[in-house]
């Protein structure tokens, strides 16, 4: 695939991304997991049509990636990011449910694994989400890993998170990132974010001071013609962060809280996320959004920085 804007009968492309990314403007790719599974009803709708607005008042043409009645969508529009919104019961989409949810004509929010592809294919570049998947606690025995990053390995696209989820084995991860040659490169830090933390206490090799330095790593990685993601962590706020002293002890409860009930696989995301939110009253919530809304801002600096090296020919 050459990654040049298309709509085909497997894949819907937006005129207006389509003719962004065909005039060398910038564009950022949006995940609709966010606003279909990560957070409560009405703040979902609220934070994904403003993340849209944010990168609009920058300059940036927002591409939210989704399935919509079977038809995974590159620049849902307003209407579709309000219907799937408001649907219970959607399908969480990441690479291998696309054919299945494609062919049974089904709703449904797409992963980072799913939404880096679809970006791809549509030639966006720069994609901005909250946290990433990666390697679980037990994994050793369970096996269970995100499928973000096996997809990441073979997508060429740039994604800006604040690290992978708390909840997850951050050294696994990154140890894993590594076997699978994906750059992992701080924003103004070698201290690797834990996502609702600043830092993780893991450090990394390398870090960009700014868009336009990380623009020019993304450029040599694509003038390589290498196949993988580039992965820029962005900490969130040190003084919007949850406090990390309490942090620790939050996580032991919810994962001896899944335990106890069984909650295993697939399920167990999304119940430790909803235990800490509990747990916190809420505070991780608000620290969740802050987080989304510094990657989608970096997101539209970095897309803003790859158009203009691109237009001047630097």
């Amino acid at each position: 695939m050459t990654g040049l804007p298309t709509s085909t009968p497997a894949i819907k492309v937006s005129e207006e991304v389509a003719q962004a990314v065909a005039g060398g403007r910038p564009v950022v790719a949006l995940e609709s997991t966010i606003f279909t599974h990560g957070l409560p009803r009405p703040r979902n709708l609220a934070v994904a049509l403003d993340a849209e607005r944010q990168l609009r008042e920058a300059g940036v043409v927002p591409a939210t990636i989704g399935v919509h009645a079977g038809v995974p969508t590159v620049g849902l529009s307003t209407e579709q990011i309000t219907e799937l919104a408001a649907t219970d019961g959607l399908d969480k989409v990441s690479l291998r449910d696309l054919p299945v949810v494609a062919a049974l004509g089904r709703h449904g929010g797409t992963t980072v694994a799913a939404t880096a592809f679809l970006a791809h294919r549509a030639g966006v570049r720069v994609f901005s989400t909250g946290g990433l998947g990666g390697v679980h606690f037990g994994a050793s025995e369970s096996f269970d890993e995100s499928a973000d990053m096996t997809t990441l390995a073979a997508t060429p696209v740039t994604v800006i998170s604040a690290g992978v989820k708390s909840i997850l084995d951050i050294r696994a991860t990154l140890e894993r990132f590594e076997t699978f040659n994906i750059p992992v490169i701080g924003y103004r830090t070698t201290k690797y974010p834990g996502f609702y933390i600043t830092d993780s206490g893991h450090e990394i090799n390398y870090a960009v001071q700014s868009p336009e330095e990380a623009a020019r790593v993304i450029d040599a990685r694509d003038r390589l013609d290498l196949p993988q993601a580039v992965l820029i962590a962005n900490p969130v706020d040190p003084a919007k962060q949850l406090p990390p002293e309490e942090l620790d002890g939050i996580l032991a409860r919810a994962r001896a809280e899944a335990e106890r009930r069984g909650v295993t696989g697939n399920a167990s995301t999304p119940f430790l996320l909803d235990y800490i939110q509990r747990d916190t009253d809420g505070r991780s919530l608000e620290v969740n959004i802050e987080v989304y809304r510094g990657n989608v801002r970096l997101g539209g600096e970095i897309a803003t920085a790859l158009a203009a090296a691109a237009s001047t020919g630097a």
